[in-house]
C-alpha cells in the first residue's frame, strides 16, 4: 500500500525570523530519510506547511513496507583473500564481520577486479519501525541556535511541543517523538478554533485545518495572500505599501488567519522625518505604512491581524494606541535632537574608540577630513564642501534618534544638517556616504557624496586591515569585503587610481600605526573581489588576462572586458593567444635585459616581416588606445596573425649567435608590449 504521508509537530509560537527556515529543514530531512530508506520513489511530491504553531509535511506515494534490499557487501580481492589454497586472515576476519563461513562467500565485481563478496536479502520494514527515528533525526538537524526544556521532561526543542501527527493515507502510524505519541488530531487558531481538528486523512490536511481550525497552514499560500490583501487595499487608497518582503514574511510567520486591518495616526507625527517612522512602524509593530503618489508617508497604515471580528474597531483602537506612544517617542527624540547643533556634538566622538590600536572616532572624522577632500580635489569637486560633509558625517552617532535607530544613521545627519543651516550637498553627503550600504544598493549620488563615501570605506579598509584584522574564510568582522565591494563599485564609474587612493589614506594615518605594505596587499585583496564581481558578465579567462595587468583606473576595465571578449570571437584568437602565450614563456626564459630591436641584424625574411608589420600597426593601435577605443585596438592586432605564424614556424629564436638571439628577443618584447598593452592574451590560450 502507498498512500500520502502526513507529519504535524504542534508547538508553542515559534521564532518568526527563523520559521521558513525551519519548515525547510524539518521537510527536506524527513523526505531524503524516506527517499534513502525507499519508503518514497525520487520524484515524490512533497508540500511544506509552516505557520507560527506547527510544522508539517506532507509526502506522496510513501510505501506502508519497505521493500526487501538485496544487500552485496564487498571484501577483499581474490589474490589478497586465498594463499595456497588457505583463507587468509582478511578473508577470515570479512566472513565473521558478516556472520556467515568463507565458503557461504560469492565472488563478485568492484569495477577493477574480482573480490570475495556476502549477499543478503534484507526483508523490508514496516513503515511505524523507522518513521519515530526519521522524524527525531529531523528535529536534531534543525537550524537552531537555542533549545529549551518544558515542563519536567528531558526533552529539548526550540518551542515547547503539544502534539504530534503522524498520518499515512486514513491510519496513524504508531511511534513517539519528544516523549508524544502519535496520533490525527491537532489544534486550530487559538482563538477561533472549536477545539480540536481531527484529520481524517493525510490528504485532507490543509483543507480541515482550514475550513476546521481556522490555519492556513501553507507559509507560501498564507503569504500571498497577505500580499494581495495589503496591495489591494493600498490600491483602494491611491497608495503603496512601504514594506521589503523581510518584513511580509516575518507577518506570515506570526499569523494564522491573516487579516488585513486599516488604521491611522495623528497628522502631527509627520513632521518627524518619515524614515523615522516608517521604521519603528515596520521594526517595531509590524505595520505596513502606506505612502502616497509622490512617495510622501500618509497618516494611514495597514496591520495583518491574526483574528477576524465583525467589528474590528477595537483591534484598530488597540494597535493606533501602542503605535502613538512610539510615534511619540520618535518626535521627542527628533525635537531634542535639533536643540544642538551638530557640530556641537562632535567632541563627544572623543569619548568613543573606534578602535584601541588607531584611535577614537573624532580622530577617525579628522582622517576622513583629510582623505576626503583629497579625493574630492583630483574628482574636481569643492574641497572645503567635501570636507565640511567628511566632518560632520559621524556627528549623528551620537543624537538620541540613532541611538534608539542605529539603521538612521546618515539619514538623521542629513536632516540635522538641513535644520543647522548647512549646505544642501553637504547635507545629502553625509547621508550618502553610507552607500552603498549592500549588494544592490544605490550609489552615492554626486561627487561630494562620492568622495565622502570612497574615504569612509577606504579609511576602515586600510585602517582595520593595516593592524592585522585581515578577514579569514567565513570570519569578516568589520564587514571589509563588503566595504571593499563598495569602492569598488564606485571606482568603475569614477576616473580614479586605487593605488594611488589606497596610498593617500594609508599616509593619513599616523606613522607606524599600520603595516608597511597594507597598500599592495590591499590592492591584491581588491582585485581579488574585483575578479568575483565581475564573474556574472564575463569568462574568468577574460578577466583574468585584464587584471593580471593590474589596472590602475578601473572605470575602463568594463570597457576593455568587452573589447577582450570580442576579441575572443574572432577566428584568429586561438593562435594568436598561443603565440602569445609562447612568446610570454621565451621571455621569461631570457637572460639580461631585453634592448631594443636592431633591424640591422635580421637574418630571415619572417623576423623582418613581422617587425615591419608591427612596426605599421603600432601607431594605429596606440591611437586607439588613447581614444579608448579598445575593441578596434585589439581588432587592428588579429591582422598580425599572418607574420606572427610564419615567425614561429621559420625563425629560431634562440640562435647561437648572441646579437642574432637578443634581437629576436627584442622584437618579441616588442609584439607583446603592443599586444598587452591592456590585457594578458595569453591568458585565453587553452
Amino acid at each position: 500500500m502507498n498512500a500520502t504521508l502526513l507529519i504535524e509537530l504542534l508547538t508553542e509560537e515559534l521564532p518568526p525570523k527563523a520559521l521558513p527556515q525551519l519548515a525547510a529543514s524539518f521537510a527536506d530531512t524527513i523526505s531524503d530519510e524516506l527517499r534513502k530508506l525507499q519508503f518514497a520513489a525520487a520524484d515524490a511530491n512533497v508540500h511544506v506547511f509552516a505557520s507560527p504553531r506547527r510544522l508539517a509535511v506532507q509526502i506522496a506515494g510513501v510505501l506502508a513496507l519497505q521493500p526487501d534490499q538485496h544487500i552485496v557487501k564487498k571484501g577483499p580481492s581474490l589474490a589478497a583473500g586465498m594463499k595456497d589454497g588457505v583463507p587468509t586472515k582478511a578473508l577470515e576476519g570479512f566472513a565473521r564481520s558478516c556472520g556467515v563461513s568463507v565458503d557461504e562467500l560469492t565472488v563478485s565485481n568492484d569495477g577493477k577486479q574480482d573480490v570475495y563478496a556476502y549477499e543478503s536479502t534484507k526483508t523490508g520494514e514496516p513503515l511505524s519501525a523507522a518513521l519515530s527515528d526519521i522524524v527525531s533525526s529531523a528535529l536534531k538537524k534543525l537550524p537552531v541556535p537555542k533549545l529549551m526544556r518544558w515542563s519536567d521532561l528531558d526533552h529539548q526543542f526550540v518551542r515547547p511541543v503539544h502534539g504530534l501527527i503522524m498520518l499515512h493515507g486514513d491510519q496513524v502510524v504508531p511511534g513517539e517523538v519528544l516523549g508524544l505519541k502519535s496520533g490525527n488530531a491537532t489544534r486550530g487558531h487559538r482563538f477561533l478554533s472549536q477545539g480540536e481538528v481531527a484529520i481524517s486523512h493525510a490528504d485532507q490536511y490543509p483543507v480541515e485545518l482550514f475550513e476546521q481550525g481556522k490555519v492556513v497552514a501553507s507559509f507560501d499560500t498564507r503569504r500571498s495572500l497577505i500580499r494581495h490583501r495589503l496591495d489591494k487595499h493600498a490600491a483602494d487608497l491611491g497608495a503603496t505599501i512601504a514594506a521589503d518582503e523581510a518584513l511580509i514574511d516575518e507577518v506570515t510567520a506570526l499569523v494564522e488567519w491573516p487579516v488585513v486591518v486599516e488604521a491611522g495616526f495623528e497628522a502631527e507625527f509627520l513632521r518627524v522625518p518619515q524614515e523615522c517612522l516608517i521604521l519603528t512602524m515596520q521594526q517595531n509593530q509590524k505595520y505596513f505604512p502606506l505612502l502616497d503618489g509622490q512617495g510622501k508617508l500618509m497618516n494611514r497604515f495597514l496591520l495583518v491581524s491574526n483574528l477576524e471580528a465583525a467589528d474590528p474597531s477595537n483591534i484598530i483602537h488597540g494597535n493606533e494606541r501602542v503605535l502613538r506612544a512610539r510615534l511619540s517617542d520618535a518626535k521627542f527624540f527628533f525635537e531634542q535632537d535639533q536643540k544642538h547643533r551638530l557640530d556641537t556634538r562632535l567632541s563627544r566622538l572623543a569619548h568613543v574608540v573606534y578602535h584601541n590600536k588607531i584611535g577614537t572616532v573624532l580622530e577617525r572624522v579628522e582622517r576622513l577630513q583629510a582623505i576626503a577632500g583629497g579625493i574630492a580635489a583630483q574628482l574636481g569637486a569643492d574641497q572645503d564642501r567635501a570636507e565640511s560633509a567628511a566632518y560632520l558625517a559621524k556627528a549623528d552617532l551620537v543624537t538620541d534618534m540613532v541611538g534608539e535607530f542605529p539603521e538612521l544613521q546618515g539619514v538623521m545627519g542629513m536632516y540635522y544638517a538641513l535644520h543647522d543651516g548647512h549646505d544642501p550637498e553637504v547635507a545629502a553627503a553625509i547621508e550618502g556616504h553610507y552607500h552603498p550600504r549592500f549588494a544592490g544598493d544605490t550609489l552615492p549620488v554626486g561627487p561630494i557624496a562620492t568622495a565622502v563615501a570612497l574615504a569612509d570605506k577606504l579609511e576602515t579598509l586600510v585602517g582595520i586591515w593595516g593592524i592585522g584584522l585581515i578577514p579569514t574564510g567565513d570570519k569578516d568582522p568589520f564587514a571589509l569585503r563588503r566595504a571593499a565591494l563598495g569602492v569598488l563599485r564606485m571606482l568603475l564609474e569614477s576616473p580614479l587610481s586605487l593605488k594611488a587612493l589606497l596610498k593617500l589614506v594609508a599616509e593619513v594615518f599616523p606613522a607606524g600605526k599600520l603595516s608597511a605594505n597594507v597598500a599592495d596587499e590591499l590592492y591584491g585583496f581588491m582585485l581579488d573581489r574585483l575578479k568575483n564581481y565581475l564573474a556574472s558578465e564575463f569568462q574568468n579567462d577574460e578577466i583574468d588576462a585584464v587584471l593580471a595587468q593590474t589596472p590602475d583606473r578601473l572605470d575602463e576595465v568594463r570597457a576593455v572586458l568587452a573589447a577582450v571578449a570580442e576579441f575572443k570571437r574572432l577566428p584568429e584568437a586561438a593562435t594568436l593567444a598561443a603565440a602569445n602565450k609562447r612568446v610570454k614563456n621565451i621571455l621569461k626564459k631570457a637572460e639580461g635585459e631585453v634592448g631594443a630591436v636592431n633591424p640591422a641584424l635580421f637574418a630571415e625574411d619572417a623576423e623582418k616581416a613581422l617587425y615591419e608589420a608591427v612596426e605599421a600597426l603600432a601607431p594605429q593601435v596606440e591611437a586607439q588606445f588613447a581614444a579608448h577605443d579598445f575593441t578596434a585596438a585589439l581588432s587592428l592586432l588579429a591582422g598580425l596573425k599572418a607574420p606572427v605564424d610564419a615567425f614561429f614556424d621559420g625563425v629560431m629564436v634562440m640562435a647561437d649567435d648572441a646579437a642574432v638571439r637578443a634581437n629576436r628577443i627584442a622584437l618579441l618584447a616588442r609584439l607583446s608590449a603592443l599586444f598587452n598593452r591592456v590585457a594578458d592574451i595569453s591568458l585565453l590560450a587553452e
